[in-house]
């Protein structure tokens, strides 16, 4: 029997879960975790407002993977590569559909973004939108940022700085050096997960002219950037433990962040480099809810 391509209408839920990229959603989960636990330090923490930002992180995070499925696919990025399912790139799932399900889901984002910050601050609106187009332009439009090196800067920024000290802001109404020192924690490592995909597309990403910082940085200088970065938030916890000594507890996650490492460490290629995403991300949210809990109970 011959070899057919899977046809657009063939996509199950499953497929659609898969597409959402639930390795990635630690990168939402986790800045809300941490700026929270900031809040609370603050004694400002607000339960429903940290639940209105989960909404908008989780939202903003499935909808960039759509996006980012989507700009890939037509452009015949994801047509060779290695790695979790493409919904576009494999031919399941129409580019119109999945262009539909990124919108949706900045949709969402954005309604839980209004009413937050309409219960806050009005101009973190602004904000909001700046977070969508940075969502949406990562690998859309004409010239996307994505494709010149600049993916991970705007990891560190929108998951990182943003959602934890937006998290913060929401609830207490300021911001403080607790915040950015968790904000900087939460980023560094984000932007790690983000980092090590692009080590392992360094490949195929070469070959279709998508330029990310892996690339320009070529392979050994990204996975030296990549245990920089998962380094950074165990810096960050002694930092806050001159504000809150029990921050130092989330230093026990190190040798969990090393594990993750060790394929980008031992020179791993391919398929082989695809548990590092998961493996990081679950390391990020152990050092974010440690971290909160730690300032909250302090």
């Amino acid at each position: 029997m011959s070899h057919t391509e899977p046809q657009p209408n063939s996509v199950t839920l499953s497929d659609w879960i898969q597409g959402a990229r639930p390795r990635t959603w630690a990168n939402a989960f986790a800045p809300v975790i941490a700026g929270s636990g900031v809040a609370a330090f603050h004694d400002g923490f607000v339960w429903w407002k940290a639940l209105l930002a989960l909404v908008v992180a989780w939202a903003l995070i499935i909808g960039v993977n759509y996006a980012n499925d989507y700009s890939d696919g037509i452009r015949g990025t994801d047509e060779d590569r290695t790695g979790p399912l493409r919904l576009t790139g494999s031919g399941l799932a129409e580019p119109k559909k999945v262009k539909a399900a990124a919108f949706i889901s900045f949709g969402i984002a954005g309604v839980a973004g209004t009413a937050l910050s309409l219960l806050s601050a009005w101009w973190l609106i602004l904000i909001g939108i700046l977070c969508v187009l940075g969502a949406w332009f990562y690998t859309g439009g004409k010239n996307p940022y994505g494709y010149r090196g600049l993916g991970e800067i705007a990891v560190f920024i929108f998951f990182g700085l943003v959602a934890v000290m937006g998290t913060q802001f929401t609830q207490t109404g300021s911001v403080s050096w607790a915040g950015l020192a968790a904000a900087v924690g939460v980023g560094s490592m984000s932007a790690g997960v983000n980092l090590a995909n692009n080590i392992r597309d360094i490949p195929t990403d070469s070959k279709t002219g998508k330029i990310t910082l892996a690339v320009r940085l070529g392979d050994a200088g990204a996975r030296k950037l990549f245990l920089a970065l998962i380094s950074t938030p165990f810096i960050m916890s002694i930092c806050l433990a001159f504000v809150a000594w029990p921050a130092l507890i989330a230093i026990i996650v190190f040798p969990l962040a090393l594990k993750a490492a060790g394929p980008i460490r031992n020179n791993a290629t391919g398929k082989d480099l695809i548990p590092v995403i998961g493996s990081t991300g679950r390391a990020m949210a152990l050092w974010a809810v440690l971290t909160g809990l730690a300032l909250a109970f302090s």
